[in-house]
C-alpha cells in the first residue's frame, strides 16, 4: 500500500504535516508495522472468536461467558499492542516493529487482562444478541434495535478512550475508567463520531461474513483503529499530555525532525541524484 503515497515524512523546520497529508505520511511510514501487528492481534482473538461461534451454535449463554473470559485473557494484551503500534506511529516514535511489540507486551499485558475480559464479555453478548435478532422470525422492534445500537455506541466510545490509556500509561483500571467518562462528557460529539465510524466498519464486515474474513489480514483491526486514533490523537494528546509524558519517561522515543537547513540539503541531494539518473 505504501506505493500509493510518495511524500516527505515531515515539512521543513521540524513541523508535522496536517490533514490528509499527515494521515497518508504516517500510514506510508508504518504500514508494514501495522500489518504485522494486525496479524498478531487477529491471532490473539482466535480463542474469543472460536468460543463465541461455539456459543452461538449451541445457543448457550453458559458457553458464551467462560469463552469470553478466556478469550479476553488472550485478546486484551494483543489489542493493547495494536493500539500501542498505532499511537507510536502517530507520535513518530522510532524503533523496529517486533522490538516495540515485545516492549508493549511486557509493559501492558497485566493491566490489559481485566479490560480485555470486560471488552470480550460485552462484545460477545452484543454478537450473541445480533445473531438472535438475525435468526428471529419476528422483527425485534425499532425501539429495541435503537437501544441495542445506542448501547453498542457507548461501548465503543468507552473503549476507544480506554485502550489508548492502557497502551500508554500505567494506572489502575478504576482511574482509567474515570478518565474515560470525563473525556467522553467533555468531547462527546467527537468521540461519538469516531465510535460511529468504527461501528459502521465492523457492521459492514459482519454483514458480509464469511467473505469479509478474507479482508481481515489486510485491513482487520489496524485500518479502523489507525483512522479512529488519527482523528482523536490531538484531542487525546492535549488532554493526557501523551507526548510530554512519554518524552519525560522515555527520552529515546522522542522523534528527531529536520530543521530547514538539513531539509533543504536533503532535497537538493535528492534532486541532484534524480538529475544524474535522468542524464
Amino acid at each position: 500500500m505504501a506505493f500509493l503515497f510518495h511524500q516527505d515524512s515531515f515539512t521543513s523546520n521540524g513541523k508535522r504535516q496536517t490533514g490528509f497529508a499527515r494521515y497518508t505520511e504516517v500510514l506510508e511510514r508504518n504500514i508494514k508495522n501495522f500489518l504485522i501487528t494486525n496479524i498478531l492481534t487477529l491471532t490473539g482473538f482466535l480463542p474469543f472468536a472460536y468460543g463465541v461461534v461455539l456459543a452461538i451454535l449451541s445457543s448457550s449463554v453458559l458457553v458464551l461467558i467462560p469463552a469470553c473470559v478466556i478469550g479476553g485473557i488472550f485478546a486484551g494484551p494483543t489489542l493493547s499492542c495494536m493500539y500501542d503500534a498505532t499511537l507510536r506511529g502517530l507520535r513518530d516514535a522510532p524503533g523496529k516493529c517486533l522490538k516495540n511489540y515485545r516492549l508493549a507486551w511486557k509493559q501492558n499485558w497485566r493491566q490489559s487482562l481485566l479490560p480485555g475480559i470486560l471488552f470480550c464479555l460485552l462484545l460477545g453478548f452484543y454478537i450473541f444478541m445480533a445473531m438472535l435478532f438475525w435468526w428471529s422470525s419476528r422483527f425485534p422492534g425499532w425501539g429495541t434495535l435503537a437501544l441495542y445500537l445506542f448501547g453498542l455506541l457507548l461501548f465503543t466510545m468507552f473503549f476507544s478512550v480506554c485502550w489508548p490509556q492502557i497502551a500508554l500509561f500505567s494506572q489502575p483500571f478504576r482511574q482509567c475508567a474515570e478518565n474515560c467518562l470525563l473525556f467522553i462528557l467533555r468531547f462527546f460529539p467527537k468521540i461519538a463520531g469516531t465510535a460511529l465510524l468504527q461501528m459502521i466498519y465492523w457492521i459492514i464486515l459482519f454483514l458480509f461474513l464469511p467473505w469479509s474474513v478474507l479482508l481481515l489480514p489486510l485491513t482487520g483491526f489496524w485500518f479502523i483503529l489507525y483512522t479512529a486514533n488519527f482523528l482523536l490523537y490531538n484531542t487525546l494528546n492535549d488532554s493526557f499530555q501523551i507526548e510530554e509524558q512519554i518524552a519525560s519517561a522515555f527520552p529515546e522515543q522522542i522523534p528527531l525532525y529536520e530543521d530547514d537547513e538539513a531539509w533543504l540539503k536533503r532535497k537538493q541531494e535528492e534532486t541532484n541524484a534524480s538529475n544524474n539518473i535522468n542524464c
